[in-house]
């Protein structure tokens, strides 16, 4: 099956914006809920397993007299599937 684009939103926001949006999907994480996201009409619900695969990717892109990096944290999961073992520790300073 090809990729299907469900929800996308691409906005700058400060630090402090940023940290309340990961803080509250870290939240619902911790408490076994749901996950909604919206912005403006468009919205989605997930509802991550108790295992998930979880990747943290940082890249250097673009030309190399102006390079951006970016930082993305990513939860993977099969539809109906309960995750997969840890494969690895991951430790964020």
């Amino acid at each position: 099956m090809p990729e299907e684009l469900l929800f996308k939103t691409e906005s700058d926001r400060s630090r402090s914006e940023i940290a309340d949006y990961l803080r509250k999907v870290a939240d619902s994480l911790d408490e076994g809920g749901e996950i909604s996201l919206q912005a403006g009409s468009e919205s989605v619900t997930l509802n991550p397993p108790e295992r998930p695969t979880f990747e943290v990717k940082v890249e250097r892109e673009g030309p190399a007299d102006r390079p951006e990096k970016s930082i993305e944290f990513e939860l993977e999961w099969t539809e109906g599937e309960s995750g997969s073992e840890a494969s690895g520790e991951l430790q964020i300073e």
